[in-house]
């Protein structure tokens, strides 16, 4: 009898053993947070995130500039221009750590399930998450954010929550989310950005209008007062439910948030140096580099500060509409490129402060270099007839000039791909060999500095006979002409993580080169470049990924969708001398909410101010 019970329980361990194995996303425990690949950098007992000074004192005002106009406060759709610094007034279920590649933890949700394969995501909303009107935050809540930002909301969210097939109630603080469409490991990473809004506020709201209603969210900060297009002022909310969360503490210091907007950054930078705000972080190299010489900055009254970062610089470059027939040809798009003359804008526009962008994920290990390895092979392979033959053969080098030389053999290279193209000189000017049409195209800009180097990028392509004119608009209708993909050529910048994945959609898939208001300005269609990205979503670990996205990055390259531009491995900001900030600097860049007013700083300031206002 003994030996038939022990048989008994023995047989009895190994099918319930079984049936652990054969439904391992049934017993998913509950987690404080999630990695897209191994575990998260925070364990469950953290108490604030390294990069942040947990006693930070609070108080005070920092003031910002913006420019152009606001017209709305619902930053979800495409219409209108929304008010700068709204985002602070929306949360998310789970929030990401800024020293970690793609790590999140919970903000909204106390506790997240994730399947073993990661068909789906459970989220456990916090019992004390509240919205600005005292009503709690529930799962009806998170269902219906999901409904109206897909259905409503900007084209962004549908690409981006595609993939997720159903999403339903367990009971008022749980919901659930299963995914379809294979492996992507980062979906519920993606679910833990959706930001979470009111239904009772929204229900009954056209929700694809602008609006300057003030918004109910559950965030940090909510609106004190405004007038459109002028400025707007937020204040930290005392109360906020979220403010002794691990993910908060250390941020979120400064009591009055304001916006002040300009005409342009012109303007802009002499009120900062009037002393109508506060802090700039420049993106011009010029100002940079000469126009912060006024007497507050000798006196240490403003700093110019640099801080290094790790993360991708992205893309900035000169976007061809591919939509136009004058670029669908990729000659003229390689041709062009010769003509940009980076090594002297350098020297001569950004006093040699830059580097030249060559990859898609510059300043990163995801860079593509050199050629293809072993493990980019056999992504590129299988594609190789639907790509540029030179993705296989060479590493992609954007064209240089080191003197006039090199230039003038750029140009010969442009002209021998244009007239292979079909296009050939006369009278001076670059025409269509078979219609005669003269090549002109526009270069639309919203901003005085890229007269300046989109002017001098003119005269080079002047030299091959072609006229590029440039059209300088104001932000409104500028928006709304890169909206509906109206121009034939911008500037434009991608900006990339340290974990790509189904943003990339957006960027590049044929299918957002149709849908206005997408991220796929270049109007990009290529099924091998669709199926990339589907590899990079659908990566299992960090190694793959990288030797997917290096693929990526290498269809792009040699496809010509930009000519490549220039980027920074740290982020430039002038300040007057008020704020205390943070030692540590994270590999993601500097954290403004991180940032504090010191009062012993501002006290000086104050009473050493006026005195260089005057001197101004």
């Amino acid at each position: 009898m003994t030996g038939a019970k022990n048989h008994f329980r023995s047989g009895l361990a190994a099918a319930v053993l079984g049936l652990i194995c054969a439904l391992p996303s049934a017993l998913a425990a509950p987690v404080h947070g999630i990695a897209l690949h191994g575990q998260p950098k925070y364990g469950p007992d953290f108490k604030h995130f390294d990069y942040v000074n947990p006693d930070a004192p609070k108080g005070g005002e920092a003031r910002f500039a913006a420019i152009g106009s606001f017209d709305t406060f619902n930053p979800f759709n495409i219409k209108g221009q929304a008010a700068a610094g709204i985002g602070q007034l929306f949360e998310t279920l789970m929030v990401g750590s800024a020293d970690e590649p793609f790590s999140e933890y919970g903000l909204i949700a106390e506790s997240v399930e994730v399947a073993e394969d990661r068909s789906w995501v459970i989220f456990t909303l916090r019992p004390q998450a509240k919205f600005h009107d005292g009503s709690a935050i529930t799962a009806e809540d998170v269902l219906f954010s999901l409904d109206i930002l897909k259905a409503k909301g900007s084209p962004l969210y549908r690409f981006y929550y595609a993939s997720v097939a159903k999403a339903e109630k367990l009971d008022e603080r749980r919901v659930k989310f299963g995914f379809s469409g294979g492996q992507n490991r980062e979906l519920p990473l993606i679910v833990g950005q959706m930001p979470v809004l009111s239904k009772k506020y929204w229900q009954d709201r056209d929700f694809s209008a602008t609006t300057l209603d003030l918004p109910v969210g559950s965030g940090p900060y909510r609106i004190e007062r405004f007038e459109p297009g002028r400025f707007i002022v937020y204040k930290r909310d005392e109360h906020y439910w979220g403010q002794d969360l691990p993910v908060n503490r250390g941020s979120n210091n400064i009591d009055r948030l304001r916006y002040d907007y300009y005409r342009d950054v012109t303007v802009a930078l002499e009120a900062f140096k009037a002393g109508s705000y506060d802090l700039r972080v420049e993106n011009v190299a010029k100002q940079w580099a000469t126009g912060y010489e006024f007497p507050a900055l000798s006196k240490g009254l403003v700093k110019k500060e640099i801080f290094k970062h790790e993360r991708p610089s992205g893309m900035q470059g000169f976007v061809y509409n591919l939509r136009r027939p004058l670029f669908q040809d990729a000659r003229v798009r390689q041709a062009l490129a010769y003509a940009f003359d980076f090594e002297w804008s350098n020297r001569n526009l950004f006093h040699g402060q830059y580097t030249r962008t060559r990859s898609f994920f510059d300043n990163s290990e995801l860079a593509a270099r050199g050629l293809p390895s072993p493990e980019e092979l056999a992504v590129l392979e299988p594609l190789r007839k639907e790509l540029p033959p030179e993705v296989f053969t060479a590493a992609y080098e954007p064209p240089t000039a080191k003197d006039d030389a090199e230039l003038r053999a750029n140009f010969q290279k442009a002209l021998q791909l244009l007239q292979e193209a079909g296009w050939v000189f006369r009278d001076r000017k670059l025409v269509n060999a078979k219609t005669g049409e003269p090549f002109r195209f526009e270069l639309l800009i919203n901003e005085p500095t890229w007269e300046r180097i989109g002017l001098t990028f003119a005269r080079n392509l002047e030299r091959l006979g072609i006229e590029m004119t440039v059209r300088s608009v104001d932000s409104a209708q500028y928006e709304n002409r890169e909206r509906s993909f109206d121009f034939d050529m911008i500037v434009n910048v991608w900006g990339q993580s340290l974990s790509p994945g189904n943003e990339q959609r957006e960027f590049w898939s044929s299918a957002a080169a149709d849908q206005p208001g997408s991220r796929n300005l270049a109007g990009l269609k290529n099924p091998a470049v669709d199926r990339l990205v589907d590899a990079v979503i659908a990566a299992p670990d960090r190694l793959s990924l990288v030797a997917r996205v290096r693929a990526l990055d290498r269809a792009l390259q040699w496809t010509y969708v930009v000519i490549p531009q220039w980027h920074l491995p740290y982020d430039r900001i002038a300040l007057w001398d008020k704020f205390g900030y943070p030692a540590v600097t994270p590999m993601q860049g500097v954290q403004l909410s991180a940032w504090w007013i010191d009062p012993a700083k501002e006290a000086a300031l104050s009473q050493r101010a006026p005195e260089a206002g005057k001197a101004n």
